[in-house]
C-alpha cells in the first residue's frame, strides 16, 4: 500500500496535497482497496462551498456507496472531471489520476489537524 510521504491523512480516508493556496483532495490507497471496483464517482460543482468533515460527494462500488467526506472547509475551484468516464482511475492511480477536487481552504490551520503518514498507517493497521 502507498502512503505519499507529502500528502496529509484524514480519518476518512482522503488524502490532502497542500499546493501553496490551495489543496488538492481525494481518497487513499487504503480506501480504494477497501471498497473495491468503483464504477462511479460523485462530486460537487466548482464554486460549491465544503465544510470540514461533511459529506461532499460520494464514490459508488461493486460492493457500496461511500461518502466522501472533506478534510478542510473551503471553495471548490477545480473538479476532475476525467472521473466522470473513468472512475476506475481511483482503484488504478489514487494519488496521481485520481485527485477529486481541488479547494481554496478558509483556514488554513485545518491542515494541522490532518495526520501525517505514519500516524495514517497507525490508524489503519488498528482497524
Amino acid at each position: 500500500m502507498s502512503l505519499p510521504k507529502e500528502l496529509r491523512y484524514s480519518e476518512e480516508h482522503e488524502w490532502v496535497k497542500d499546493e501553496g493556496e490551495k489543496v488538492r483532495i481525494g481518497i487513499t490507497d487504503f480506501a480504494q482497496a477497501e471498497l473495491g471496483d468503483i464504477v462511479f464517482v460523485e462530486l460537487p460543482e466548482v464554486g460549491d462551498e465544503l465544510e470540514a468533515d461533511e459529506p461532499f460527494g460520494s464514490v459508488e462500488s461493486v460492493k457500496t456507496v461511500s461518502e466522501l467526506y472533506a478534510p478542510v472547509s473551503g471553495k471548490v475551484v477545480e473538479v476532475n472531471e476525467d472521473l466522470e468516464d473513468s472512475p476506475e482511475f481511483v482503484n488504478e492511480s489514487p494519488y496521481e489520476k485520481a485527485w477529486m477536487v481541488v479547494v481554496e481552504p478558509n483556514d488554513s490551520s485545518e491542515m494541522d489537524k490532518l495526520m501525517s503518514p505514519e500516524q495514517y498507517k497507525e490508524m489503519i493497521n488498528e482497524d
